[in-house]
């Protein structure tokens, strides 16, 4: 994939933060994603998120599988690190990573199909075991790279592309997260920054699991079987010497609303998505009432967007399993094969 470079040269007079970097220097190469693309606001509010807290690109480390969301660190903290695994495994690359280095600020970036579908049991057990991690999903309920099939996370009677129907439950993410343990759990909007970025930055600042769902709309698949104007329609009445597809620019879908209300987006396709944010007098403390809290809006039609769980006194993964203070690349020999007197005495522990 042939990637566009941003201008090295940075304007004199751009704002910095407190460790000398502009906004700019969080930024990575020109997205190649469709215009309009709901991921791409949320890049930019992890670059703006990154740019408050004054965070070293270095100190970074960025993970994500396999589908459009996945595609996006290579837009954001172009210099920090970096790796994209295989479809549904980035918690078990990012589990690893972490137990190796605990000094990184881990994040992982996935998708509805990515974590919902292939990557279920890997997203579950980095939640339950409270793996010190960023996890955020772009969920836009279609498998965009394969042009537009439902993920598990399409809503039961939602239509397809292709005007097929989809007769399967949904997989909520946020109340699996909220049941697994998670300690940090919250949902957003992507056209909604000013709840965004600061919920991305309570994620980062947060010690253990945190898991943000980020409702992201797909730009490109709008146009239902049925419609002359359709891909499909247009494939099937012309004769075409090749097969070529154009994705017609889209305005991003934004919403501002205020805390305790409902606001209703309509999204490209004609549907309309119900938000409500929650109040202020809402108490993200209470595990169970937040569960209780998504099943009674839901069942009204809404989706419930906001920090919806938070535990004041979190612990990650290192705690449970009282791992070394130091990343294992700084540990000398002797402090990595103790030899075989520790060793014995381990298996004398285990009979």
């Amino acid at each position: 994939m042939t990637y566009i470079a941003k201008p090295r040269l940075h304007h004199p007079t751009l704002p910095t933060n407190k460790r000398g970097f502009t906004r700019r220097d969080y930024e990575g190469p020109v997205s190649t994603l469709c215009a309009g693309c709901g991921h791409d606001s949320i890049s930019a509010a992890i670059i703006q998120a990154a740019f408050n807290l004054d965070i070293e690109p270095h100190r970074v480390a960025k993970l994500s599988g396999i589908g459009c969301s996945s595609k996006t660190p290579t837009y954001f903290l172009g210099q920090s690190h970096g790796f994209n695994t295989v479809h549904g495994r980035m918690p078990s690359v990012l589990t690893g990573a972490n137990l190796a280095n605990r000094d990184l600020i881990y994040m992982g970036v996935s998708g509805d199909g990515d974590s919902a579908s292939i990557g279920l049991g890997q997203f579950a057990h980095s939640m339950r075991r409270g793996v010190n991690m960023v996890y955020i999903v772009m969920n836009n309920g279609v498998y965009g790279l394969t042009k537009g099939q439902f993920s598990a996370t399409a809503d039961k009677g939602s239509k397809a592309k292709r005007g097929a129907i989809n007769n399967d439950s949904p997989v909520d993410l946020v109340a699996l997260a909220l049941q697994l343990g998670a300690t940090y759990v919250a949902r957003s909007f992507s056209g909604d920054k000013a709840q965004l970025v600061p919920l991305i930055e309570g994620a980062i600042a947060h010690q253990g699991a945190a898991f943000i769902d980020v409702l992201s709309p797909c730009v490109a698949f709008n146009n239902h079987a049925g419609s002359t104007k359709s891909y499909d329609y247009i494939r099937e009445h012309n004769e075409a010497v090749n097969r070529i597809d154009f994705m017609p620019k889209r305005e991003e879908i934004t919403a501002e609303y205020a805390p305790g209300s409902v606001t209703e987006v309509a999204q490209h396709d004609g549907s309309v998505l119900r938000l409500r944010k929650l109040s202020a007098d809402y108490d993200p403390r209470n595990r169970i009432g937040a569960m209780n809290y998504l099943q009674e809006r839901g069942a009204k039609g809404e989706v419930v967007t906001g920090l919806l769980y938070v535990d004041p006194e979190p612990q990650d993964l290192h705690i449970y399993a009282n791992t070394v203070d130091a990343p294992l690349s700084t540990l000398d020999e002797a402090a990595l094969c103790p030899g075989r007197s520790a060793l014995e005495k381990i298996n004398a522990s285990l009979r």
